[in-house]
C-alpha cells in the first residue's frame, strides 16, 4: 500500500501558495486495511477515510465511468489494482492531476507543472466532458489564478454548453462554485470564462443578457452593462469586499438587461425588474437569505444612496426605515458599500466624504435621539414611535441645515 499527496495541495505548494487542505490517495489498499489502522470511513459506499490523528481525507485510488446524465451519473471502481495514474486521469485539469510521493518526488503524468508555469487551464482527458460541473470549476480556477483556458479545453466546454448537460446541475453546486469564484482575485474572469464558452446564457441568463445593452447615457457610456459589471467586480477585490457586498454588486443591476430598446440608453425604473430577477436567481440557486436581502435592498435604494446629500430629512429617514438601518446598522453599511462599488465611487473630487460616510453620520444622529423621562412616562405605544420619528426628522433637518 502506497500513499500520495494529491490535487490542490500539490498545485498550491508548487505555486508557493499557502496550502489550506491536504488530500491523499491510497494505492494498492483496501477499506479494511485502512479501518484496521484506525481510519474512519466517510459515508457507507464511498472510499474516503479520515486519518485518526490529522483528520485529513484519504481516498482509495479509483476510476470513474459515465453511466447517466449529470454529475452524479458515474460508476466508481476502487479496487486495489487501480494505479496512481488511473486515479489522476479522472481529474479535471492537469494542474490538479499531480501527486507527491512520500520521498517528495512529484508525479506528473499529464504535464501539469508546465501548464502551471505557463498559466494554462487544460483538461486531462476527454472524459472531462462527462461532468458538467467542470465548466464552472474551470471558470472558478480562472477567477482564482487568472489563467487562460487552453484552446482544446475551450472547445470541449463549448460542446458541453451546447449539449444541455449544464441543465442537470444541482443548484447548491452552482452556488458553491459561484460564491467561491466571487471571492477570488479575478472574479470577473468567472463570468467572462463562462460567456466565452456560451455557458453563461445557460447558468446565468440574467447576467448574459446585460452584454450588448448600454450601461448608461451619462455614466461610463463607453461600456455596456455586462462590461460595467465586470469592472465593478474587479473593484470588489480592491475594496477586499465581503461576499455579501460582492453578490449585491453581482446582482443589483440585473434589470438593465430587460430595459425596452426604445428606452435605451436610459434605464428609468429598472429597479423593479432587478428586484424580481434577484429574487428569481436567489430562489433558483438557493442563495442564503441574508445575501438575497442585501442585494434586493441595494437594487431598490441605490439611487437614493448615490445621491444621499441631496435627500431631504423625510426621504433620508424613509431610507433608514425601509432598509431597517436603525435596528441593523451593520447591514446598512454593507448595502452602502455595495452601492458605492457598483457606482465606482472611490473618492469625491470636491473633498466631500463619499455617500456611505455621510449616511453613517446621519444614521448615528437618528439613532442617538432619545425621549425625555417625562415623555417615556406620558406616552404610550404608537405615540412613542411618532414622537421618536418627529425627533429624528428634526435631527436630520438640523444636519441638512448645517
Amino acid at each position: 500500500m502506497q500513499i500520495f499527496e494529491v490535487g490542490g495541495a500539490v498545485r498550491d505548494s508548487l505555486l508557493g501558495h499557502r496550502v489550506k487542505d491536504r488530500d491523499w490517495v491510497v494505492v494498492g489498499g483496501t477499506a479494511q486495511a485502512l479501518l484496521e489502522r484506525g481510519f474512519q470511513q466517510v459515508g457507507a459506499n464511498f472510499p474516503v477515510f479520515l486519518h485518526p490523528d490529522t483528520k485529513e481525507e484519504y481516498a482509495l485510488a479509483r476510476t470513474e465511468r459515465k453511466t447517466a446524465p449529470g454529475y452524479q451519473g458515474f460508476a466508481v471502481s476502487f479496487e486495489p489494482e487501480v494505479t496512481l495514474e488511473d486515479d489522476l486521469a479522472r481529474r479535471d485539469l492537469t494542474i490538479n492531476a499531480m501527486a507527491r510521493g512520500e520521498d517528495g518526488e512529484i508525479i506528473d503524468p499529464f504535464d501539469g507543472q508546465s501548464d502551471l508555469h505557463h498559466g494554462v487551464l487544460r483538461h486531462v482527458t476527454n472524459a472531462f466532458v462527462e461532468d458538467p460541473l467542470r465548466i464552472l470549476r474551470v471558470a472558478r480556477f480562472a477567477a482564482r489564478f487568472g489563467f487562460r483556458v487552453a484552446d482544446e479545453t475551450h472547445h470541449l466546454m463549448q460542446q458541453m454548453a451546447a449539449s444541455g448537460e449544464l441543465e442537470t446541475l444541482v443548484a447548491e453546486r452552482v452556488w458553491t462554485e459561484t460564491s467561491r469564484a466571487l471571492m477570488e482575485r479575478y472574479p470577473d474572469r468567472f463570468i467572462s470564462t463562462l460567456r466565452d464558452c456560451n455557458a453563461l446564457a445557460v447558468v446565468f441568463p440574467e447576467i448574459d443578457q446585460l452584454f450588448g445593452v448600454p450601461h448608461s447615457r451619462q455614466f461610463h457610456p463607453e461600456l455596456d452593462a455586462g462590461e460595467y459589471l465586470l469592472s465593478r467586480l474587479r473593484d470588489c477585490v480592491e475594496y477586499n469586499a465581503a461576499l455579501e457586498v460582492r453578490f449585491a454588486v453581482f446582482a443589483h443591476d440585473l434589470g438593465k438587461g430587460e430595459t425596452p430598446v426604445a428606452s435605451l440608453p436610459g434605464h428609468q425604473s429598472h429597479e423593479g425588474s432587478s428586484i424580481e430577477l434577484i429574487d428569481a436567481l436567489a430562489k433558483r440557486l438557493k442563495v442564503p437569505t441574508a445575501l438575497r436581502e442585501i442585494a434586493v435592498l441595494a437594487a431598490a435604494h441605490h439611487r437614493q444612496i448615490h445621491h444621499a446629500r441631496e435627500l431631504n430629512a423625510s426621504t433620508m429617514l424613509e431610507l433608514f426605515e425601509k432598509t431597517d438601518a436603525l435596528r441593523r446598522p451593520d447591514r446598512f453599511r454593507v448595502i452602502t458599500q455595495a452601492c458605492e462599488i457598483a457606482r465606482a465611487i472611490k473618492s469625491v473630487s470636491d473633498g466631500e466624504d463619499p455617500p456611505s460616510a455621510y449616511l453613517a453620520e446621519a444614521l448615528a444622529l437618528a439613532q442617538g435621539v432619545q425621549l425625555s423621562e417625562n415623555e417615556l412616562l406620558s406616552l404610550k405605544g404608537p405615540e412613542i414611535a411618532a414622537r421618536l420619528r418627529s425627533l429624528r426628522l428634526a435631527a436630520l433637518s438640523g444636519m441638512r441645515n448645517e
